[in-house]
């Protein structure tokens, strides 16, 4: 589990703490807040929170639950949070909390920029390796999950009050880059020199340096590739049809891997043309990856034989037929035999499990990283698990350095099988993103309104965020754009929706009264006294209060879609209390307290949709016909 904050951060946490004192003075023995097991109550139980202590500890000390239960009551000091709690059932603690101290948390919210969210007091260095594209292909659809889910969690770190630092570990490396440069010169995409074409073995300043190799190899007349995919197939099907283009393809990997400098410079030339694509793609999408955070395979390549030198001295890689390999502990395949972390093949060459290693390391020895998370397809947990393994061995993890696969399964067409076109191919996310921005706005034609280009990017984009992220990560979903761009249900549009509709009041009452934003008078006003007397007023202001937890609760396993379960329970409570509790009409201190309350669902629904990288537009729609 990720670092914890150390604080109490939400109510159940502060009720717990009661529980946890009760025990103590019935029992005489110490439990933790998790053991006091407070969870939020089932609305027909007359409640807000629930403890199930009694039942979890009735049998390691041989009482009924019931019994127990009523001594914990007698003592448990809860009257200035909550009304008499009551026992149900064999022996569940109900606890419904006194509206007094809901109006005089409420008001402590609407002072407070973050909404009750504390920063951690024990902040983590944190990298997180998400997105990961390979250079020369074009980002599809499968790149989606890791780049939506990883940028979530990087807001998310950094809201908390972590220091996080991204990798985007691109896939720019390797044997396919030899005839990736040979059709690239042919096509005059680069051009060559005599360095470039033969060799003089100088390197430049790194894979990533400016040497002056590089310079002399790729000049004025490298070209914009408008389509990689379309390259990357042509390059692979000269190098299957034609044998003295595949050997210069095998000559240029060779060239690649020894340094020589003309040859960096023209691989150089094909990843900054990549990244370009990528950096369009990110932008488009609203992530956080800049080109800083590139770290791809070429990073690590000076580093290989030093991680294979020091597997070595540790006594962890030993020769398997002819190869360098580590076989980690408690790894074994179908005929039990173990299974290998491959460090060097027997022709001498790295692959990515060395690559990965000397990424790790690199990110807690040099980086001093804490906590590392790997936004990663499910199909690499086994990789994965191996190499966290080894690292654990080295320790390059342990002693406080944790490291973390954060799964997620695959996105599924409407007939649940992986999303593709009608030729088979991925979906090019480019096309994708094109499409949403579309749909978007023919949905809100439909609707009558006014959309120009950036709502309706704001509108499909964050539908197409919010359907990946609103599901358990783990599994796969099924990508639809009916269900994603519906103005009902748990999608971006509605929340989005209800933020509009909060505003829209909170504008009219600001025209009423002569100022330019916020409540009678702005939010620099002050805290309205918040008086709560219907359900629907209660409910939201409970549903506000439970903000902290649910960003908590969140990156406890890092699953966003905790978060938007949260926020989708906000909108419908903010619906609710819509519905039902007239505003502008309402008497003077009334009136205050529901714009109060409006503002207050306004800044949750805007910062939770901001912690998933989704805008929440400020109009939807015209103002609403009755308030």
């Amino acid at each position: 589990m990720a670092t914890q904050p150390s604080h109490p951060a939400d109510i159940a946490q502060l009720l717990g703490a009661r529980v946890v004192r009760a025990v103590e003075h019935v029992l005489g023995e110490q439990i933790t807040v998790q053991e006091a097991v407070i969870r939020e109550a089932a609305p027909e139980h007359g409640a807000d929170y629930q403890s199930n202590a009694a039942m979890a500890l009735a049998k390691r000390f041989g009482q009924p639950p019931r019994q127990l239960a009523e001594q914990l009551v007698a003592s448990l000091d809860v009257e200035d949070l909550c009304e008499a709690p009551a026992i149900a059932g064999p022996g569940f603690i109900n606890m419904r909390l006194k509206d007094s101290w809901i109006s005089e948390r409420l008001g402590q919210l609407y002072a407070d920029p973050r909404l009750g969210v504390a920063p951690t007091d024990s902040p983590a260095r944190v990298v997180v390796d998400y997105s990961s594209p390979n250079v020369a292909k074009e980002m599809h659809v499968g790149h989606l999950r890791s780049t939506i889910i990883g940028d979530a969690l990087v807001r998310l770190l950094r809201f908390r009050g972590d220091e996080v630092i991204a990798q985007n570990h691109l896939g720019d490396w390797g044997t396919p880059f030899g005839m990736l440069i040979e059709h690239a010169v042919d096509e005059g995409l680069v051009q060559a020199t005599g360095d470039a074409a033969h060799g003089d073995g100088a390197r430049g300043d790194g894979p990533r340096g400016d040497g002056a190799g590089a310079a002399g190899a790729a000049g004025a007349g490298a070209h914009a590739i408008d389509d990689l995919n379309s390259f990357y197939r042509q390059a692979n099907s000269r190098f299957q049809a034609d044998p003295a283009f595949a050997q210069r393809a095998r000559d240029r990997v060779v060239a690649l891997q020894d340094g020589d400098a003309g040859t960096l410079a023209l691989w150089q030339t094909l990843v900054q043309e990549s990244e370009a694509h990528f950096r369009d793609a990110y932008a488009r999408l609203g992530v956080l990856l800049t080109d800083a955070d590139i770290a791809g395979e070429s990073t690590y390549q000076d580093q290989l034989a030093d991680v294979a030198s020091e597997l070595q001295q540790r006594g962890l890689a030993v020769d398997s037929d002819g190869a360098l390999c580590v076989f980690p502990d408690g790894f074994t395949g179908r005929d039990g035999e173990p299974v290998p972390l491959i460090v060097r093949k027997s022709d001498g060459a790295y692959g990515y499990d060395t690559t990965d290693l000397a990424a790790l390391r690199h990110r807690t020895r040099d980086l001093g990283a804490t906590e590392v998370l790997y936004v990663v397809g499910a199909p690499q947990r086994l990789h994965l698990e191996m190499v966290f393994a080894v690292a654990a061995e080295m320790g390059w993890l342990g002693d406080g350095k944790q490291a973390f696969h954060v799964a997620f399964g695959s996105v599924l067409g409407e007939d649940h099988k992986m999303l593709r076109t009608r030729s088979g191919d991925p979906v090019r996310l480019s096309e994708l993103l094109a499409e949403a921005e579309d749909r978007a706005a023919a949905v809100l034609a439909q609707r009558g309104m006014e959309a120009d280009a950036a709502l309706a990017r704001a509108i499909g984009i964050g539908a197409v965020k919010y359907a990946d992220l609103a599901s358990d990560r783990e599994k796969d979903y099924v990508f639809s754009w009916e269900r994603m761009l519906a103005f009902e249900g748990n999608t971006s549009v509605y929340l989005q929706y209800a933020n509009a509709r909060a505003l829209s009041v909170l504008r009219r009452a600001a025209d009423e009264a002569g100022v330019d934003t916020g409540i009678a008078g702005g939010a620099g006003a002050g805290a309205p006294a918040f008086d709560l007397r219907e359900g629907a007023e209660r409910d939201l202001a409970l549903a506000l209060l439970r903000l902290p937890a649910a960003i908590e609760t969140t990156l406890a396993d890092f699953r966003p879609h905790k978060l938007c379960t949260y926020l989708h329970g906000l909108a419908v409570s903010y619906s609710g209390f819509y519905e039902a509790c007239p505003v502008l009409g309402a008497e003077d201190g009334l009136r205050q307290s529901r714009l109060g309350l409006c503002e207050l669902a306004s800044r949750a629904l805007v910062l939770g949709l901001d912690q998933l990288g989704i805008e929440a537009p400020q109009r939807l729609s015209p103002p609403p016909a009755r308030a």
